[in-house]
C-alpha cells in the first residue's frame, strides 16, 4: 500500500533528540523549546511563538487570548477541521460560516462582509491544503470594523501571499505572518513535524503573554500554584521541539519538494479530464501540502467510490474536509440547523474530493504508479 502521507526524518533529527535524553531535558523546558519558537517566529516575520503540544491545543490558546464575550462571533470557513470551530465555541463564541472559493478551496472571501453583524469580532482565513487565503480583503476588512484576523496557518509551512497587489509596491509575505496571530500544526503529515505538536504566533504582546500563561496551567510567576484563572496543560516537549529545530533548517528544501511532487502530478494527470487538478494562484506561493483531485460533477461515481478503487489498486487516500454545517456534533450544540442555509461548493468538496499520496517519504515512482492507476480508471468510465 503506498501510504497517502509519509514524514521523512533523518539524522540531524536523531542526533538532537539523542541530545535530549542524554542532557536528561526531556519534558516541557529546554534550550530546543525555545530555539524553536523563536526561529519558527522569525521565519514568519513575527515577534512570539508559543510552542503547544498540538495545532488543536495552538487554536484554542489563541482564540481565549483574544477575550471574546458570550455570543461574539467569529466568521470562518465551513470548510475546514472541526479544530477551528471548536477553538471558538470553547471560547464561548459563536462560528459564522461562509463558504469556499472553488479554484482554491480555501474561505470565500467575497461572502464575509455579509456575514458581519455587531457581534463579530474576529475573521479566521483558514489556508486551505497549502494554498493561502486571499488575505488583502481580510485584512481590509477587519481593519474597517476593528476585527481580530486569526490565521489558520497549519497546512501552510513557507506558503507566501502577494499582499498590496493593487498599490505600487507589491510584497510576497508568508502565511502566518499577516493576522494578529496565527496557528500551526507539526502532525507527522505536515510538512514540518514534531510528532505531534503547533504553534501560536503574534506580534501582539498581550496575546503572547495570555497565550503563554494559558498553556501552562496559568501558573503566577510570583507563587507557582496560586490560580487566578483555569488554563491548561498544552507544553510541547523539548524532544518534540528538538525534531521541530532540525526539520526547520530543511524548510526551503521541503518546500520545493512538496512542489515538485505536485508538478509531477499535474503534468501526468492535467489530460485526465474527468478531473480538477488543484490549482495556484498567480498571487500565491501554495506549498502543496496535500495533492488534492475532485471529480467533475458530470461523472457517476463520487470521491468514496473513487478512494475504493484507489485502495483496491493498493494506493491510499483520504477524503476532504466535511464542512461544519453539516456536522452532527455541532448540529446537537443547535448550530448550523437551518436546512435551507446550503453552502454548495463546501458541499461539492466534500462529496467529489479526495488526496493522494504526496508526503515528503513518497518516491517517483510511487507518484507514477498512482497517476497510471488513475489513467487506468479513465478507460472505465
Amino acid at each position: 500500500m503506498i501510504p497517502v502521507n509519509e514524514p521523512l526524518l533523518g539524522n540531524e533529527e536523531l542526533a538532537n533528540v539523542t541530545d535530549c535524553v542524554q542532557s536528561g531535558w526531556i519534558s516541557s523546558a529546554g534550550n530546543y523549546i525555545e530555539q524553536f519558537e523563536r526561529e519558527w517566529a522569525n521565519q514568519c516575520g513575527v515577534k512570539h511563538g508559543i510552542a503547544v503540544c498540538n495545532g488543536t491545543a495552538a487554536l484554542q490558546i489563541g482564540m481565549e487570548s483574544l477575550s471574546l464575550k458570550p455570543g461574539d462571533e467569529v466568521i470562518m470557513p465551513s470548510f475546514t477541521i472541526i479544530s477551528c470551530a471548536l477553538a471558538v465555541i470553547k471560547a464561548g463564541a459563536i462560528p459564522v460560516l461562509v463558504d469556499s472559493d472553488p479554484r482554491t478551496w480555501c474561505m470565500d472571501v467575497s461572502q464575509i462582509e455579509s456575514h458581519l453583524s455587531p457581534r463579530t469580532k474576529a475573521i479566521m482565513p483558514v489556508h486551505i491544503y497549502g494554498h493561502p487565503v486571499d488575505m488583502d480583503r481580510v485584512l481590509a476588512t477587519a481593519r474597517q470594523y476593528n476585527l481580530f484576523v486569526f490565521e489558520d496557518a497549519a497546512e501552510v509551512h513557507g506558503a507566501e501571499y502577494l499582499s498590496n497587489r493593487d498599490s505600487g509596491n507589491p510584497i510576497w509575505r508568508r502565511c502566518g505572518g499577516m493576522g494578529d496571530l496565527a496557528a500551526f500544526s507539526f502532525y507527522a503529515n505536515k510538512l514540518i513535524t514534531t510528532g505531534e505538536g503547533g504553534m501560536l504566533v503574534t506580534n501582539n504582546d498581550e496575546i503572547a503573554n495570555r497565550a503563554r500563561s494559558l498553556r501552562n496551567l496559568c501558573f503566577q510567576p510570583p507563587r507557582r500554584f496560586y490560580h487566578m484563572e483555569l488554563g491548561y496543560n498544552f507544553r510541547m516537549t523539548n524532544i518534540q521541539a528538538a525534531i521541530g529545530v532540525a526539520q526547520l533548517r530543511r524548510l526551503k528544501q521541503i518546500v520545493a519538494r512538496k512542489r515538485e511532487i505536485a508538478k509531477r502530478y499535474t503534468d501526468r494527470l492535467s489530460k485526465l479530464a474527468w478531473l480538477e487538478l488543484p490549482q495556484e494562484e498567480p498571487w500565491a506561493k501554495s506549498v502543496f501540502w496535500i495533492y488534492g483531485l475532485i471529480i467533475r460533477d458530470d461523472i457517476n461515481m463520487d470521491a468514496e467510490q473513487l478512494a475504493a478503487k484507489l485502495t483496491k489498486a493498493g494506493i491510499e487516500t483520504r477524503p476532504f474536509f466535511l464542512g461544519m454545517h453539516e456536522q452532527p456534533a455541532l448540529h446537537q450544540l443547535g448550530l448550523f440547523i437551518n436546512k435551507d442555509s446550503r453552502l454548495p461548493v463546501c458541499e461539492r468538496l466534500a462529496r467529489r474530493g479526495l488526496y493522494v499520496p504526496a508526503g515528503m517519504g513518497i518516491k517517483d515512482e510511487q507518484i507514477d504508479q498512482v497517476c497510471s492507476v488513475l489513467e487506468q480508471i479513465t478507460y472505465e468510465l
